[in-house]
């Protein structure tokens, strides 16, 4: 940003070139009128009265200009409605200079058609340097009004594909860039209709179903297409298949996308921006569009704590709340690497805010208490968890500790610290669960405390799988694929919700800013909508594709038989439970019958028995338990002995 007296020194320049140009087109003018030599504007007296005219006429323009100031207007940024203004401008001009000399001498010596050209040649020379100037940043301008001018030899020809208005948006987002990473050569749209058509300098060649034939083409304008941009957000649902992906990766194309809000960071640029195109862009379902003001109301000035701020979902929500502005975050995790690298990124990010990293278990009560005093903490989101099925069902007693000691620890210390709000991040698994981490994450929700006479808001958000987080399908089966195989399927009819990292954390953050919005502090359930469920199988055959193969013939497939505690399809409410749609995208999770309370007296005598280590009681002791919070019969869980 420039200081005033830069911004100021600006606008003195244009003004001063404005009120000039109005004078210049004056004398232009009459000297068009009268076509004199040039003599006579040094010999003849009469040209002092012209002269006189003229500083007239522009004294009047700085007076208008003085009110309208169109000097203000970003001139590299200049608009059908800076030239409507400048129109204006120049009218009430000419209208003020012909008034003022009707009433001195009824203007008897000039001809009126030096007033209709003094009017028309100030438009010219007013509209013409802002083009000159505008031009000298906005390459497609300069490229359409000269054809022949040809991309600098850094950039590399880029091929847009997407809906016409989003690539007319992002064409002339880029245009002003003065030196991008990437010069759009081409559009491919969506739409037949619009093939043909150009839009800054760049031409729509062909639609979506001919984009291999295009992106393959020896050379467009001079240019070949190493890299291709997808507007649309999923990939898919720009109607390509990921077997047509797979062929433009193997045929060397760079495919990428536009970054969101969140990756901008602190950035600026335009071409050079571009992020490459993962599974997760081509899988996802068509993102919520969320009031995300809403979300800034809530965190903006506020100060943050995230635990297990080094995961897939906790640095997540550390990015998206300082994005939101938040004034101070403190993230809490207990790995000291990942702690690490999310303060690194934090810090970068960070504009106003200040930040503060905590090594720290949450299975310690002393040490979390101390840290909440010490920060003091307004919203508190507690993502710290053990969430691999697999490895709790070998470690009952470890995701008792951390799932359910570790919950009840920042609850107790959210409130000691007088914290407004704490959000749980919760699970689908919880529903039903047939898994030691399920169950524990289902436990978790039950120790937010009953209680309506609080100051502190609680709530838990329930979300299926997230595409790319640690330890998910995804890494496991692009790990697969890259080592030539084989990709093991626990079973073919397996099925799960997904959804991406960031949209999830931006469901959450809503979710937060809509219990805010609600009184009383019993705690309220939600769930994300996740779409319609994505089998297993499925997504392994869509990465192999994405990599240019097909599974069960380039790449073998196992199936393995399920797992320990994994079910065949998730749920995201249980059978004591009914949901209502209060926004889009979430849903409140209501009880239909309220089974018994999860009371302190019970959470300790569970954590004794893991501190024990004995596993045996635990299994029975959460059985039961989970049994009495979904008000039903004692079920025969997967882990149950």
């Amino acid at each position: 940003m420039k200081p005033p007296i830069s911004r100021f020194a600006d606008q003195a320049r244009k003004y001063a070139l404005h009120v000039f140009l109005v004078f210049a087109a004056f004398v232009v003018a009459y000297e068009v009128r009268r076509g004199l030599p040039l003599e006579w504007w040094v010999t003849n007296p009469e040209a002092l009265r012209v002269l006189r005219w003229a500083a007239l006429y522009a004294a009047i323009a700085a007076v208008v200009e003085l009110v309208s100031r169109t000097e203000r207007a970003a001139w590299r940024f200049s608009s059908a409605r800076e030239l409507l203004a400048l129109f204006r401008s120049v009218t009430i001009t000419s209208a003020l200079f012909l008034g003022t000399i009707f009433l001195v001498d009824r203007g008897l010596a000039l001809p009126r058609s030096v007033l209709l050209l003094a009017w028309l040649i100030s438009l010219v020379f007013l509209v013409g340097v802002r083009i000159v100037w505008r031009m000298a940043y906005d390459r497609s301008l300069a490229l359409s009004m000269f054809p022949f001018m040809r991309p600098s030899r850094n950039e590399n020809g880029l091929l847009v594909v997407g809906e016409i208005g989003d690539a007319e948006s992002y064409l002339r987002s880029v245009s002003g860039a003065p030196d991008p990473a990437y010069a759009p050569l081409a559009i491919v749209s969506t739409s037949p209709q619009d093939v043909g058509l150009q839009m800054h300098g760049v031409a729509v060649l062909a639609t979506t179903k001919d984009l291999l034939a295009l992106a393959g083409a020896e050379d467009v304008k001079g240019k070949r297409f190493p890299a291709i941009l997808f507007l649309r957000e999923p990939i898919g649902h720009l109607g390509l298949s990921a077997e047509t992906l797979g062929e433009l990766k193997a045929a060397g194309h760079r495919l990428l996308r536009l970054p969101s809000i969140v990756e901008l960071g602190d950035e600026q640029g335009g071409g050079g921006l571009l992020r490459e195109m993962v599974l997760e862009d081509f899988l996802a379902r068509p993102p919520v569009r969320l009031d995300t003001q809403r979300i800034r109301n809530l965190v903006e000035g506020r100060r943050v704590l995230v635990t297990g701020a080094g995961g897939s979902i906790g640095s997540e929500i550390a990015r998206q709340l300082v994005a939101m502005n938040c004034s101070h975050i403190t993230l809490l995790d207990h790995s000291e690497h990942l702690l690490f690298e999310i303060n690194r990124q934090i810090e970068r990010l960070s504009g106003t805010q200040t930040s503060r990293p905590f090594l720290c278990n949450v299975r310690d009560k002393e040490r979390v208490e101390a840290v909440f005093l010490s920060e003091r903490p307004e919203l508190v989101f507690h993502a710290a968890a053990l969430k691999h099925v697999t490895l709790v069902e070998k470690n009952v007693c470890e995701g008792v500790l951390t799932n359910v000691l570790g919950t009840a620890n920042v609850v107790d210390a959210a409130l000691a610290a007088k914290a407004r709000q704490v959000v749980l991040v919760s699970t689908d698994k919880a529903v039903a669960p047939t898994s030691v981490m399920g169950a524990t994450k289902r436990l978790a929700e039950a120790v937010l405390p009953q209680s309506d006479d609080l100051t502190t808001q609680f709530c838990a958000v329930r979300f299926g799988n997230v595409l790319g987080s640690a330890g998910s399908v995804v890494p496991i089966f692009r790990d697969q694929i890259e080592r030539g195989g084989p990709v093991t399927i626990t079973h073919p009819d397996v099925e799960r919700y997904f959804m991406t990292i960031p949209e999830a954390v931006q469901l959450v953050l809503y979710a937060t800013a809509l219990r805010a919005d609600t009184s009383g502090s019993l705690p309220k359930k939600y769930v994300l909508e996740m779409g319609e469920p994505v089998k297993i199988v499925d997504l392994a055959r869509q990465m192999a594709a994405l990599n240019g193969k097909t599974l069960g013939e380039d790449i073998p497939m196992m199936i393995i038989g399920l797992q320990p505690g994994e079910k065949l399809t998730e749920e995201l409410v249980d059978v004591n439970e009914a949901t209502l749609e209060r926004l889009p995208g979430i849903r409140e999770i209501l009880t239909k019958t309220q089974g018994a309370d999860f009371s302190a007296e019970a959470i300790e005598k569970l954590v004794v028995l893991a501190r024990e280590d004995r596993s045996d009681e635990v299994l029975r002791m959460i059985s039961e338990r989970i049994s009495m919070l979904r008000g039903s019969d004692l079920v025969e869980l997967g882990y149950a002995k």
